[in-house]
């Protein structure tokens, strides 16, 4: 199979007078399938504590730690003038743009590619990770201009937990040692990995010349309220020749050195492509070019296999299976249960990776605990926390699309014991006050300074939006989960009826006990512990409409669809509560406690296009240039915040500023997964289509 590589091209530098600080707000990202990774600004400015080109996966207690930093990159002339290429450290407020040699950055099969004209010298750099390893590749190459340059190269270090504050002291003395081509970097005493640095090129020296860097600025920890100067590291610089169109490269690397050496620089870079290209060829075919292939790609990055969890890989190995998670966002999420959820269809099925998506949920089910999946994974823990109410009824809806996409009946049949007890302890009550309630049937949750529903800022003691009581995707979920469980349950020896009488309870209930007859749309809780029920318009109440057994009677699905549209659609995703709200905050922007706060009273959430473009097509069916008319403000946001990737949230006013996450699992997950959908259906011959239409009618019926 012919796979046409994407490549995004972004001409350098931007000048937008609109954005004063587009030079440093532009980010890459390159993974390893460990959860490691190296990520920066492309002009070269560090402007976050989670920037560095070796972000490295280690096992508990460690978990992700910043090995190296930044590489300073010279040209040296013959007549001794020394030009700095790339951006660097930014230790004073007027190194706030970087490098002015920059002519070109782009994506060339998700890897980020630099071109750089100095002088007249043409020079490249690419930045990749190979697979699986807490390795980096940082390679150069001399296009044009001269037959050949000196390159010299100082690398810069903080080891450090990469949620610790960049003024955190450097620690102990760093140890530097040397045997022929093989450096290393070594923090005594903390119980780290050293850093082992290879150069690959001619005439490869190295200048021993120890130097600390001070006061180097992150502005935009500064921003959010962190610390935000600190101190890094170097050992002294390397030097070699750079000929032309002969590429030499740097490699760093928590790994032995006999694991750095098995593939050079260039076998080990053809090695990458050929994957990538593997991943856009098992991929929908509706999802090999363009768009959706650079979000196939953007995809790849959240499915990890967690370093570290040695005992989680002896059990999955030991039944045949391999250990799979998803990591929620970069820089700061881990693998957390409902992002997972939500992600998976879009993450693995629309990908063609249905064999990792069943993994996932295998890996998720072990780790059930009294009818709850863990809510999150703390950075380097082995256990979960599960203060959450809607992520195991997530669970219901990942697998019923992965049975739908893989027919694994095996899995169910594995599973199905433990979701049949999931539905036992929230029908008797399970931990946070997660029970149904008996007079209506209706799921309702609660605790004191908790937040339970994916609605979570909390800042101390302040729960934002706890949303206690019984809140309306919650129990639209708990709907879509009980119907699904009377599919199954004739399968499997077990009484269907059980589950379809408590559906029918829930139906009646959320219809009588929901509507908001003065606003023609769902409250977002009722059973509060106000006694009121919250009519707040939200995005959640799209779900008693979106998933595959709506829980909204038929009748009221254009009225709520038309408000959503009108009070929360945006281009790029849902607000989290319509304007015109006290709460609503516009903005979101600032230190913790004033970001918490508009986290979901305004802003806006790319991954609920997903569930948007679902409800939309069932109350407009033909209406499929409306549903892609929701997508079009991702098409530009490729260009902006992570290139290639999709934010976590945005700003809920124009221009849609991206906030939060520089790449967001479900967003990418989402959007790819109604991309594509929407290309399916556009392609369906009239009798298909009428035929899925009618089939979801049946479902809202039943």
């Amino acid at each position: 199979m012919r796979i046409k590589e994407p490549i995004r091209r972004i001409p350098w530098p931007i000048v937008d007078p609109n954005d004063p600080e587009a030079l440093v707000t532009r980010e890459w990202l390159v993974t390893n399938g460990l959860g490691g990774y190296g990520s920066g600004t492309v002009s070269g400015v560090i402007t976050r504590r989670y920037h560095g080109l070796l972000i490295a996966a280690l096992p508990g207690p460690y978990g992700r730690m910043v090995m190296l930093s930044h590489i300073a990159e010279q040209v040296r002339f013959p007549d001794g003038r020394k030009i700095e290429v790339g951006g660097r450290e930014r230790s004073s407020d007027a190194d706030a743009h970087g490098t002015g040699y920059l002519i070109e950055f782009r994506l060339e099969m998700g890897l980020p590619v630099w071109r750089y004209d100095v002088e007249g010298l043409i020079i490249e750099k690419r930045v990749f990770l190979p697979h699986m390893q807490n390795t980096v590749h940082v390679i150069y190459e001399l296009v044009s201009g001269a037959d050949h340059i000196e390159l010299a190269l100082r690398p810069s270090v903080n080891f450090r937990a990469q949620e610790l504050p960049v003024s955190e002291p450097l620690g102990a003395p760093y140890e530097f040692r040397a045997v022929g081509d093989e450096h290393e970097i070594e923090l005594k005493g903390s119980g780290l990995p050293p850093l082992r640095l290879k150069l690959c090129g001619p005439n490869a020296t190295f200048t021993l010349k120890g130097k600390r860097i001070e006061n180097v600025l992150y502005p935009i920890e500064e921003s959010r309220g962190y610390q935000a100067r600190g101190d890094i590291w170097s050992p002294g610089y390397f030097r070699m020749t750079l000929a032309a169109r002969r590429r030499a490269s740097l490699v760093a690397s928590t790994e032995t050195f006999e694991t750095i050496s098995v593939l050079d620089t260039e076998t080990a870079l053809e090695a990458e492509r050929r994957r990538r290209q593997r991943l856009l060829a098992q991929a929908m075919p509706e999802a090999r070019e363009g768009v959706p292939a650079e979000l196939v790609l953007a995809a790849d990055q959240f499915i990890i296999t967690p370093a570290g969890r040695t005992d989680e890989v002896a059990r999955a190995h030991a039944f045949g299976d391999e250990v799979r998670t998803v990591i929620a966002g970069y820089h700061w999420f881990t693998d957390w249960g409902r992002d997972t959820m939500i992600s998976l269809e879009g993450l693995t099925l629309t990908t063609g990776r249905q064999v990792e998506a069943g993994y996932i949920l295998r890996t998720f089910a072990h780790y059930v605990r009294d009818g709850l999946i863990p809510n999150m994974f703390p950075e380097g823990k082995k256990e979960g926390l599960y203060h959450t109410a809607d992520a195991t009824l997530w669970f219901f809806h990942a697998m019923d699309r992965y049975l739908e996409c893989s027919d694994d009946q095996l899995t169910l049949a594995l599973l199905y014991p433990t979701l049949k007890a999931i539905v036992d302890w929230h029908v008797r009550g399970t931990r946070f006050g997660i029970r149904v309630d008996e007079r209506d049937g209706l799921l309702t949750q609660g605790a004191e300074s908790y937040q339970l529903t994916w609605m979570d800022a909390k800042v101390d003691d302040w729960v934002v939006t706890p949303r206690r009581g019984k809140p309306v995707e919650i129990n639209a979920l708990w709907f879509n989960a009980l119907k699904l469980m009377e599919g199954w349950a004739a399968e499997h020896e077990d009484q269907p009826s059980e589950y379809g009488q408590r559906a029918e309870q829930v139906r009646r209930s959320f219809n009588d006990r929901f509507w908001y007859g003065e606003g023609g749309y769902l409250y977002d809780v009722i059973d509060t512990p106000e006694g009121k029920p919250d009519p707040k318009c939200r995005p959640n109440q799209v779900l008693a409409i979106a998933l595959p057994h709506p829980v909204l009677a038929r009748d009221r699905w254009e009225s709520v669809m038309n408000i959503v549209r009108d009070r929360l659609l945006t281009p790029v995703g849902l607000r989290s509560l319509a304007p015109g709200d006290a709460d609503y905050k516009s903005r979101y922007f600032g230190d913790l406690r004033a970001r918490d706060a508009a986290y979901h009273q305004g802003t806006v959430w790319a991954w609920l296009v997903g569930p948007f473009v679902d409800a939309w097509l069932k109350v407009y069916p033909n209406d499929l240039d409306g549903a892609r008319h929701a997508l079009d403000g991702f098409i530009p946001h490729l260009d902006d915040a992570c290139i290639g990737s999709i934010s976590e949230v945005f700003d809920a006013q124009p221009p849609f500023t991206p906030r939060g996450c520089i790449a967001q699992a479900w967003s990418v997950a989402e959007v790819l997964r109604v991309w594509v959908k929407l290309a399916r259906r556009a392609a369906q011959p009239k009798g298909a289509a009428e035929a899925g239409r009618h089939q979801e009618r049946e479902h809202a019926v039943a």
